[in-house]
């Protein structure tokens, strides 16, 4: 089978169907058969110069393939399966594989470099093949090895770097590998193909840098030569290094006072001259500058004295010059910029970058950029105009109010002109600055806003013109009508200002979403977006009934979909989308009606229709329309009570199905949260449900292939089963709390270094607490007994909890809740366990000593409760 796998990969890729599937399934059959021989034959294929090109390729393919899957439980099981064969057979490939680094052809070399990274990332860290850093370093020290190895050298050194954490290779190995990279940058002793291979191998190798950026020798050395690459004639050479220089940015911005002024030039001769490539490279070093002070700022707490982390202030420096960098580059615009979300080019990056520098300096700003504004807002070329405006609106976030409120009142008539203006892009560009003066300047309910009760009424006469604009236009107003109405929000008496407006905004934005000159369904999707915060906010006082008359509107809408005709898989999607958003619209409107006793009437009579409507889109199978449906029937749920138990014989098969969906994950999650609706809805009227619904929460708990973030959802959802059917819950009761329980030890053992595992873990004790103050409330009058076994285990779990500071505000609450519950259910059965337990006394005076009132109360009620479990 071996001397045939050449036959079987040119086969393969035949333009006859039937020999490519036949010499697939001959492939898979010798994969299948045996699996370590498969791999060596491939890594022998790929090591072959007289094997043709095309061979090579897939044999390439399909063993990197062999050892990396983008899905996690996919990718454990190849590593188990690499792990599990033989020691001297991996031998052999990965010899093979080191072989082809020398190979003649590009291509061979290249796919070795990813397959012994990929080797490299399942190995090194279990401390196999140490000598493999050794062996790529040799290829780089010996005078006479060819340019082409190490080139393809740099590049696996490079692509091992990206695989593996810094603390899998010692500082030895680190200095080694650093200073092979950077002798391969070095122009006088090798060529533009190598020194390309080491700039880039370098990016990867940064974080292991740490060591070397603290040594002032070293770190000189490297920047030395990082800032003469970025002068490379080659371009791609110069974009490699300008890449180097915003992950220093990030990574070592401490260390970069004294290179500030070469950076400087540099970046600044790139954005004045180079090819767009590197010029916006050169833009983001300074974003990314910006961002690291902009979070020390965030750091900084005067309260404390505690200044913080050092912040040098680079950009408050630089500013005199750097600004009017970054203005010039508003006036390269490109001419279908509008058209095209996707397009990044240099006037946006610059646009960018300046909102940054905004956030960073806050008022110091102003005086550099208006007068650039002034200056272009008038001018002939459309590029002037549009450049002005950009520029006003990305300076609106970073300098106080006081500072931007005269000049806003000033340029707000001027804005609503320019929405007349002849050009695309300036009108495109202003309905984005309004929407930036209405998100952060118009805040009626904080006392200050830029639109006066007066300028109103020409506000949304121009809004609701120029909503009928080109579509991108259409899609940037949708935004400006977003944050004015979102503004009006719990706005007290000024709320009213925008009811008289609410019957035309709601009508322009139907008739917006109906549009069919949008090319893609973005503005329509916009429209909608915009329609449901104007529900949202509006004051249900004034306008429920224009919110009723819309609701017929939108069922109706809804109900046309059904009627689409499905011939691709294209119209099916498009119909999915459409029935997501009118799925959305409904749900704020159900949430909006039922908010108040006299509204809910409108709801509760209309549930039936609204009910049938949504079953009828579960039968059309699109998972885009199964998450909104489901969070819509949440709300129904919510909206009807008790008297959503006539739905659910018909209703309960698409909860199962939603129940099941491992593949889209996120509609199982809003599944379990339905579910939790449903039960706060029925209380015990669920019961017969409950066998169905549990079996498959356990069975996801169970599950390796459901992604995790369902999980913390599922243990919360136990507590509102149990809470909804009280004593019924004692038969879950021996299968959920050892769930529960190994949750908590899997908690205690959590990785606390990475920062998106410390929230996951935050989630998951959360909702393991939500779960017990569920059920101990739900047999608190009927059977408390039952909890007694579980007890003990559950106060180590919150003593645990309680001396971890890395803890978040709503863990906190959830254990001190929980506490107060076990004592409240249990009574006097937990009073010896109290009496051993030492930690609580203190955890509870530090949630007392809190700024959050909630979190006093609920510590207070707590102490009370184990206070009356002491005295009985």
């Amino acid at each position: 089978m071996a001397m045939e796998i050449t036959q079987f990969l040119l086969a393969a890729q035949s333009a006859d169907a039937k020999v490519r599937t036949e010499a697939e399934a001959r492939l898979r059959q010798f994969q299948e058969q045996n699996m370590p021989v498969f791999l060596l034959s491939l890594s022998v294929e790929l090591s072959n110069d007289d094997k043709p090109v095309e061979s090579r390729r897939l044999a390439g393919i399909v063993l990197k393939n062999s050892l990396d899957a983008k899905d996690a439980i996919r990718k454990e099981q190849l590593v188990q399966q690499w792990m599990a064969i033989d020691i001297s057979i991996k031998s052999q490939i990965k010899d093979s594989l080191l072989r082809t680094l020398g190979s003649s052809v590009p291509e061979a070399r290249h796919t070795a470099a990813q397959v012994i990274a990929k080797i490299a990332s399942i190995e090194i860290p279990r401390k196999q093949w140490p000598e493999l850093i050794g062996s790529l370093l040799n290829n780089m020290t010996q005078q006479d090895k060819p340019a082409a190895l190490k080139q393809a050298t740099l590049e696996a050194l490079g692509y091992v770097c990206e695989e593996i954490s810094h603390q899998d290779l010692v500082q030895d190995e680190v200095n080694a590998v650093l200073t092979a990279v950077v002798q391969g940058m070095n122009l006088a002793e090798h060529g533009p193909e190598v020194r390309l291979a080491a700039t880039k191998a370098l990016y990867n190798a940064l974080e292991f840098a740490q060591t070397n950026f603290e040594n002032e020798m070293e770190r000189n050395y490297i920047m030395k030569v990082v800032c003469d690459t970025a002068m490379s004639k080659e371009v791609e050479i110069r974009q490699a290094a300008f890449e180097c220089l915003v992950a220093i940015a990030s990574a070592y911005y401490e260390v970069l006072e004294p290179y500030m002024q070469t950076l400087f030039q540099l970046t600044s001769n790139a954005v004045k001259g180079d090819e767009e490539t590197v010029a916006l490279q050169a833009i983001e070093f300074w974003s990314s500058i910006c961002d690291e002070e902009i979070e020390l700022q965030e750091f900084e707490s005067p309260e404390s004295g505690d200044s913080g982390p050092p912040h040098s202030g680079f950009i408050e420096k630089a500013l005199p010059s750097l600004v009017p960098l970054l203005l010039e580059t508003l006036l390269k615009q490109e001419e279908d910029q509008d058209q095209d979300d996707t397009i990044w080019n240099i006037s946006m990056a610059g646009g960018t970058c300046l909102g940054l520098v905004a956030r960073t300096v806050g008022d110091a700003i102003v005086p550099l950029v208006m007068p650039f504004v002034e200056s272009n807002i008038l001018k002939q070329d459309w590029r002037c105009r549009e450049a002005a405006t950009y520029a006003f609106g990305s300076i609106l976030e970073g300098p106080t109010v006081e500072k931007l409120s005269p000049l806003v009142q000033a340029g707000l008539d001027f804005l609503l002109n320019t929405m007349k203006d002849g050009n695309n892009h300036v009108k495109d560009t202003t309905a984005w600055t309004l929407s930036r003066i209405f998100e952060l300047l118009h805040s009626p309910a904080s006392g200050f806003s830029i639109i006066s009760p007066e300028n109103l009424k020409r506000v949304v006469g121009v809004l609701l013109e120029s909503i009928k604009d080109a579509p991108n236009v259409a899609e940037k107003v949708c935004g400006a009508i977003y944050y004015l109405v979102q503004g009006y929000e719990d706005a007290g008496p000024s709320a009213s200002l925008l009811s008289p407006y609410l019957t035309d905004i709601i009508s322009c934005l139907i008739s917006t979403a109906d549009r069919t000159d949008g090319g893609d369904s973005k503005l329509r999707s916009s429209a909608y977006e915009t329609l449901n915060e104007v529900v949202r906010c509006s004051n249900i006082a004034e306008t429920s009934s224009i919110i009723a008359q819309l609701l017929p509107v939108i069922m109706n809408k809804l109900g046309q979909t059904m009627d689409i005709q499905i011939v691709s898989s294209d119209d099916r999607e498009k119909q999915g989308d459409l029935q997501a958003s009118l799925c959305g619209v409904l749900q704020v409107i159900i949430q909006k009606l039922s908010s108040t006793d006299e509204t809910k009437t409108i709801i509760l009579q209309a549930a039936d229709q609204i009910m049938l409507l949504f079953l009828k889109v579960f039968g059309c199978r699109s998972s885009t329309v199964h998450e909104e449906a489901m969070l819509a029937i949440g709300a129904l749920a919510y909206a009807t009570g008790s008297q959503f138990e006539k739905y659910m014989p018909e209703f309960y098969k698409y909860l199962e199905m939603g129940l099941q969906n491992f593949e889209e994950y996120q509609v199982c999650g809003i599944t379990v949260g339905v579910v939790g609706d449903i039960c706060r809805a029925l209380d015990d009227k669920v019961l017969p449900y409950c066998d169905g619904i549990m079996g498959l929460l356990l069975k996801d708990l169970a599950s390796s292939e459901l992604h995790r973030s369902v999980k913390p959802p599922i243990f919360s959802c136990f507590g509102d089963i149990a809470l909804a059917i009280g004593e019924h819950f004692e038969k879950y009761v021996p299968y959920a709390l050892p769930m529960m329980q190994g949750a908590a030890e899997i908690c205690a053992k959590m990785e606390t270094a990475d920062e998106e595992m410390v929230d996951y873990g935050n989630q998951l004790r959360r909702s393991i607490f939500e779960a017990y103050s569920g059920i101990l409330q739900g047999f608190k009058t009927v059977k408390p007994d039952v909890m007694l076994p579980y007890a003990q285990h559950l106060l180590k779990f919150i003593e645990l909890v309680s001396r971890d500071n890395q803890r978040d505000e709503s863990v906190t609450k959830a254990a001190v809740a929980v506490m107060g519950d076990l004592a409240d259910a249990l009574g006097s059965n937990i009073k010896l366990l109290l009496k051993d337990c030492l930690f609580y006394d203190e955890f509870l005076c530090e949630c007392l000593r809190s700024d959050d009132e909630q979190l006093k109360e609920t510590a207070g009620w707590t102490q009370g409760m184990i206070q009356r479990v002491m005295v009985l």
